[in-house]
């Protein structure tokens, strides 16, 4: 192998999938989550930084610019004479490798809800009937850690899932702790009782031990601690539906190459649910993937359209940043 060639090769990013980082964008102020590559050039893939949630290795990951350039001709001969952007707009498309609470929503596009445990004379319904009745979060609770008492704690199970909010009150607009959960436009609309909201919640973790007064997560709850007065109830898994109005919105970082020592970030502000595939215009069905013999795995096909942001340091819109970090002692050009 040639000196130049050894020289250049660290210029070739290479790794085996693509990670994916997500973390919630502030609905009410339209506020995107920021990644600074400055100070997160090299951060740890298994410990990202907050407010960055780890949601496991893409597959499949296809980014298609349908920004739209124009120019405008003039003289005798119809030159080009100057060109700009007609429109802006790009489309992400993945496979998720893993299927988790955070992965399903994703795909879904809508509200995600949690299959709250229910009592055994409830009505049957497609989301879950009537639930246990709530127990309260005491003071001191953090977001890996919920306080309900002593006695109360033996309500729960190492292994069980939990889902921590507030009750429903005939709150308007986005609701659920740290992240929006879904949106009330008309508390006529839900007919749910006080339950409602941890329903919809993202603020769910799963029990790893127990102390006398408190359950104790194995990961910490992405919406953050429990805001004051909220409450605890058993959750059994989640159910997505197609349809509804509401759609998430999550500013997005997708981390590629590695194994040759550079890094290439692609970091999305906002990211909404998308219905086009590429230039095809039509959504692309999810799949099973062929393991061994009979056996498959369910692959989470997830598309979504990029929300232009203003850049603070010149007022320009743009939907993606791509950052480059090059291998140590690597050329430049």
């Amino acid at each position: 192998m040639s000196s130049e060639s050894t020289s250049r090769s660290g210029m070739v990013p290479i790794g085996r999938r693509v990670r994916a980082y997500v973390a919630p964008v502030d609905r009410t102020k339209e506020q995107p989550a920021i990644f600074d590559p400055a100070k997160n050039a090299y951060f740890p893939l298994d410990a990202p930084p907050s407010p960055w949630i780890d949601v496991g290795w893409i597959e499949n990951f296809q980014r298609t610019s349908t920004s739209e350039l124009d120019e405008l001709h003039t003289g005798p001969q119809g030159g080009v004479s100057v060109q700009y952007r007609r429109s802006l707009g790009a489309v992400v498309e993945l496979d998720f490798c893993d299927v988790g609470k955070l992965q399903m929503a994703f795909s879904a596009g809508t509200q995600h809800m949690n299959v709250l445990a229910s009592e055994p004379n409830s009505e049957d319904e497609p989301m879950g009937g009537s639930a246990y009745p709530a127990v309260a979060v005491l003071r001191g609770s953090t977001d890996q850690e919920i306080i309900v008492g002593p006695g109360v704690v033996d309500s729960f199970e190492i292994g069980d899932l939990v889902a921590v909010d507030i009750d429903y009150q005939q709150q308007i607009g986005y609701v659920g702790t740290g992240i929006a959960g879904s949106y009330v436009n008309d508390p006529d609309e839900v007919f749910r009782d006080a339950d409602y909201i941890r329903r919809v919640t993202f603020n769910v973790g799963r029990v790893k031990e127990k102390t006398a007064t408190s359950l104790v997560l194995c990961q910490r709850m992405p919406g953050g601690a429990p805001a004051p007065a909220s409450s605890a109830q058993k959750v059994l898994g989640f159910v997505d539906r197609e349809g509804g109005n509401f759609l998430q919105e999550w500013s997005a970082l997708f981390v590629a190459g590695e194994e040759s020592g550079g890094r290439i970030c692609f970091y999305y502000p906002r990211l909404r649910p998308g219905a086009r595939a590429g230039s095809t215009g039509k959504a692309q069905p999810e799949s099973q993937h062929v393991l061994a013999g009979k056996l498959t795995r369910v692959a989470l096909h997830a598309s979504f359209l990029a929300v232009p942001v203003q850049d603070g340091t010149d007022s320009e819109q743009v939907v993606c940043y791509r950052s480059y970090f090059p291998a140590r002692f690597s050329p430049m050009y």
